[in-house]
């Protein structure tokens, strides 16, 4: 069995902390600054998420970001591709993608996540949490399809059941920008606090799912991310192959 001290100092990009079988995962850029999309946060992140499921000790998990973000974008022109069909960069992304998402709904039990000013690239780690508390400042958008890149890994699913199938459509292409309260009123956010505030709302919340019995729990986040898991095993490894495929004709700018 997994327990917190086998896993606890392992990763980089990701600062661990449990009381009262509340795991706090804070993500992190390696030195306490806020997570960039990074090659290490890439690979590590996965890992990281199947050993938070395998500990049988964590009765809810918060996740929340430092350095003010939930995850701010790298550097412009940080991912590049060679031309050729399969890449080695293309073949990462579709190992390592298709691991990311499954790991983070393999976590059977509760999510609530503490998003505080940029949520992106990559917000989906925060959405596919139960519940999320969003400060004031928070901000949201998708920028692959912008920047070249085929929005297919995994944001092709998320953002089309938070917002229906025309209205996701329409927001990957246009990678529109929406604030917390935009968010909120749309679905995505499930409540908006002052900035400040967010992380411990999020702990009341928390604190206040982890005294359900753990079977409860673990059962409750299974039975409510069925659908989810459905669309991922049906559709992610296809758009991420198919983001892949572009890859060499587009670059981030």
């Amino acid at each position: 069995m997994t327990r917190i001290d086998d896993y606890r100092t392992r990763y980089r990009n990701a600062r661990l902390e449990r009381r009262d079988g509340v795991l706090e995962v804070t993500l992190h850029d390696g030195d306490g600054g806020a997570l960039k999309w990074s090659e290490s946060a890439h690979a590590e992140l996965p890992l990281l998420f199947r050993d938070i499921a395998r500990d049988v000790e964590n009765r809810v998990v918060l996740l929340t970001g430092a350095g003010g973000h939930f995850i701010d974008m790298g550097a412009e022109g940080h991912f590049q591709f060679d031309s050729t069909v399969p890449s080695a960069g293309a073949d990462r992304i579709y190992r390592e993608g298709n691991e990311l998402l499954r790991a983070l709904l393999d976590i059977n039990v509760p999510i609530v996540a503490a998003v505080a000013g940029n949520v992106f690239p990559h917000a989906e780690l925060a959405l596919l949490s139960d519940s999320i508390v969003a400060a004031e400042n928070a901000v949201v958008k998708d920028f692959h399809f912008a920047y070249g890149i085929v929005p297919g890994d995994g944001v092709h699913i998320v953002w089309t059941m938070l917002l229906g199938a025309n209205r996701g459509r329409h927001y990957l292409l246009s990678g529109k920008e929406f604030t917390a309260r935009e968010a909120l009123e749309w679905g995505v956010f499930s409540e908006v606090t002052p900035v400040g505030r967010e992380l411990d709302r999020a702990r009341e919340l928390a604190a206040e799912y982890a005294r359900q019995p753990p079977l409860v729990l673990r059962y409750t986040r299974e039975v409510i991310t069925l659908e989810i898991k459905r669309r991922i095993e049906a559709d992610l490894a296809v758009g991420l192959a198919l983001e892949g495929l572009a890859s060499g004709y587009g670059n981030w700018r």
